[in-house]
């Protein structure tokens, strides 16, 4: 199974978020499931991918030429796709991956965690949608989601599509649950 990680690329955010990146990057290359990712080096992003790699597994980078010549790359990458723009970036990860995982991230992190979602929702994909939020980072957005919710603007079944976990443990029990 190949594992798509949504995450933060900003070097300004409190180390405790690589943690979290680390330790789901070393879960997810136990599993023996390979990474699919962003591919930079800096921050979460360069943190998950050294971390699959730390204990044997598989790591693929889809970046955009304008990123990787401002030397953004993780040029460690095992497989490192070089594209054209954030567009071709994002539906060349979807169509690697088998399933989905947000960490806490900005306004990038969560463009690409709302644009998988909705294409669950709309049934362009079946593939497993999941949050890792251990420090509360996303709880403004649960409560966002929950006022939209209440306003008619989430439809029913909507939340449901998506598993909000707090530790890398409750991820990797979803994910060998999940059948994929």
């Amino acid at each position: 199974m190949r594992i798509a990680v949504f995450c933060s690329s900003s070097p300004t955010i409190d180390a405790k978020y690589q943690e979290v990146a680390t330790q789901l990057g070393n879960a997810i290359g136990n599993q023996g499931w390979g990474l699919v990712s962003g591919g930079g080096h800096i921050s979460t992003m360069g943190a998950i991918g050294r971390a699959v790699r730390e204990v044997g597994g598989h790591t693929i980078g889809v970046i955009p030429q304008s990123l990787v010549d401002i030397e953004f790359a993780d040029r460690d990458s095992d497989e490192l796709h070089v594209v054209e723009s954030m567009r071709e970036r994002k539906a060349k990860i979807e169509d690697l991956a088998d399933a989905f995982i947000t960490l806490p991230g900005g306004p990038g992190t969560l463009e690409e965690f709302f644009e998988i979602w909705v294409g669950r929702f709309l049934k362009f994909h079946d593939k497993p949608v999941l949050i890792l939020d251990p420090h509360g980072a996303f709880a403004p957005l649960v409560t966002l989601l929950d006022h939209l919710e209440a306003e008619g603007f989430v439809k029913p079944g909507q939340r449901e599509l998506v598993t909000w976990c707090t530790s890398v443990e409750q991820v990797i029990k979803t994910l060998n649950e999940s059948g994929k």
